[in-house]
């Protein structure tokens, strides 16, 4: 069981802080890999939540692996990110304050496939072109624009 999914079972669905890896993939088009979210229907960024005793970096290896079945050779640091607009309510009612640690993912290996039930479909979308996208990932994308 998840670090957060416990921590739910004493506290309902209060706000938490939740500290998380995204991570942005890119293909040799620039196009960015997002997942259309199971719990949302929206497409959104790949990453998640921290677990008790992991490094974040951990962490961005581990939610790139759960989510995609890719592998990165490192994981460069884009940005952290904070604040009421990374404030998410999920479906359930759980509520989250994000502290994103924003990677951009170097040396990727294997081909993109579901390893988790959290998405419908993984896809590389022009930054010209995207779908509709979840909250906090409209915002990360919004702030990174231009860097990528």
């Amino acid at each position: 069981m998840s670090y957060i999914s416990e921590l739910r079972k004493y506290i309902g669905h209060k706000p938490i802080i939740n500290i998380g890896a995204t991570i942005i993939v890119t293909n040799d088009k620039n196009e960015i890999l997002l997942n259309l979210r199971s719990d949302t229907n929206t497409w959104g960024i790949i990453g998640g939540g921290m677990e008790l005793g992991e490094s974040i970096e951990e962490t961005a290896a581990r939610e790139l692996w759960e989510e995609t079945g890719l592998k990165a050779e490192r994981f460069e640091l884009l940005d952290v990110l904070s604040g009421k607009e990374l404030f998410f309510r999920y479906p359930n009612g759980d509520e989250t304050y994000t502290v994103i640690v924003l990677y951009k993912a170097a040396g990727v290996s294997g081909e993109p496939h579901i390893n988790d039930d959290e998405s419908r479909c993984l896809k590389y979308f022009s930054l010209n072109a995207l779908p509709q996208l979840e909250s906090r990932a409209e915002y990360v994308i919004n702030r990174i624009k231009d860097i990528l």
